[in-house]
């Protein structure tokens, strides 16, 4: 019970909360309040294990090499991510790079992704995942058991070699309970919508993941200094189309710098969407536009290009946004103007078939409400933890009911309840505890 307690409060404690800064410098990553310590292990034999719905925190050294084991049955999706935390002002290459692979107990790769810090070579979370996905015509990786999640830094030799920050988060999603589509879509709208109407609204982005607040269609404006990362969340349902773009304001001075504004989207499980890191800023207003996307579509797990593939399930797709660094030293250290112009275009379709709660990858109610309000996954409402535990099936918001519920039950006893009380309704039926409302099929067409 005071396990259970101190969870709470550290969770309490966590919410909506980013590092503490002094004034003028750029914040640091916020890991999530609820991160569990954790240490990968050289070989697979002591590979600790990764429980699903829950987020951990650990570092990786220079070519460094940590693996851990996840448990998986043969009736869902799995999904393992990385996010890899350079420390502030760590001197990094191009080829610097965070690999992240899922392995059966042979040694195959069922799935793996890596990613680099590119063109704009400055210190950045980077993130990164790997999947086990059951498809019919793949007999590999399909068997319940152990599997290992393998997790790589690739250094140069001009690299710092202070140890990253890790964020590791597991999830599961449902099979279907019936077959579906097996190919891609060959095609969609790539036309750019018209601006987003109502003007300019303000909006700070968060300092990680797990604090990203998050957006509605429209154009949003906020500060960024160089050398920082922002973070936000936009809810993209199925059907729907995503559209992007950030812009970088003017100032005084003249100068050149290349690189300068790095934007990434990272589809519900982290995985990498697409990225524009190309930006040369001269001190005139620059934008930066993601590609135009397929509209969210199960069958787009079957596509080999890595844009259509991410967007695979609806939920909350995540937008990082950096200023480099070096804008600091040509125009000035300061904090310089960000808009972010964002389109969801098209109505919700309906869900696919899934054999159980869809958990992270469905947009509800409250994931609108939480967009229109800004709340982060930390906050009540926020759509983050509680979500991401009924998607794994255990973890700390599983037990955490469970102990509140013993609680109040202990509660009834002490205060003197009849015969039987405090082991009826009272004992079984404490609210949440039989899923989260809202994974009902959103109204429309076919998935």
């Amino acid at each position: 019970m005071a396990a259970v307690l101190a969870g709470g409060s550290l969770l309490a404690a966590g919410a909506g909360a980013g590092p503490a800064r002094a004034a003028g410098e750029p914040a640091a990553y916020g890991f999530a309040a609820e991160a569990r310590p954790v240490s990968g292990a050289s070989t697979t034999s002591d590979a600790p294990r990764l429980a699903a719905g829950a987020v951990y925190q650990d570092v990786i050294r220079r070519d460094g090499k940590l693996i851990y084991r996840v448990d998986l049955d043969d009736a869902h999706h799995a999904y393992v991510s990385a996010v890899a935390v350079p420390p502030r002002g760590a001197e990094l290459s191009y080829r610097d790079q965070l690999s992240v692979s899922l392995q059966d107990r042979d040694g195959s790769d069922c799935s793996g992704t890596t990613t680099q810090f590119g063109s704009a070579d400055f210190a950045r979370p980077l993130a990164a995942y790997a999947h086990r996905t059951l498809e019919a015509d793949r007999s590999r990786c399909r068997e319940a058991g152990s599997y290992y999640v393998v997790v790589e830094r690739d250094g140069q030799d001009a690299s710092s070699a202070e140890p990253w920050g890790l964020e590791l988060r597991h999830v599961l999603e449902p099979t279907l309970s019936s077959s579906g589509p097996t190919e891609a879509p060959e095609g969609w709208p790539s036309a750019s919508p018209a601006p987003p109407a109502g003007g300019p609204r303000e909006r700070a982005g968060g300092t990680g993941f797990a604090d990203a607040p998050g957006l509605t269609e429209g154009e949003w404006t906020d500060r960024i200094e160089p050398g920082e990362s922002r973070f936000y969340r936009i809810p993209v349902d199925w059907g729907q189309q995503l559209f992007v773009s950030a812009d970088l304001g003017s100032s005084a001075g003249g100068g050149f710098v290349s690189g300068a504004l790095p934007v990434s989207l990272y589809n519900p499980a982290l995985g990498l969407v697409d990225s524009a890191d190309s930006l040369a800023y001269d001190g005139k207003q620059k934008s930066a536009t993601l590609d135009p996307l397929p509209p969210v579509a199960y069958a787009n797990r079957f596509a080999s290009d890595t844009e259509t593939n991410g967007m695979r399930f609806a939920g909350w797709y995540y937008l990082r946004v950096s200023l480099n660094p070096k804008v600091a030293q040509v125009f000035g250290k300061k904090p310089y103007g960000l808009t972010l112009r964002v389109n969801v275009e098209h109505d919700a379709a309906a869900a696919p078939p899934y054999a159980g709660p869809a958990g992270i990858f469905a947009v509800t109610d409250g994931d609108r409400r939480a967009a229109v309000d800004g709340a982060s996954g930390t906050e009540p409402g926020g759509g983050g933890a509680m979500r991401l535990v009924a998607a794994g099936g255990i973890g700390a918001g599983t037990l955490l009911l469970g102990g509140l519920g013993a609680w109040t039950l202990l509660a009834r006893r002490r205060a003197g309840a009849g015969p039987g009380g405090g082991t009826g309704a009272g004992a079984g039926g404490a609210p949440g505890a039989g899923g989260a409302p809202g994974y009902g099929p959103p109204q429309g067409g076919g998935w």
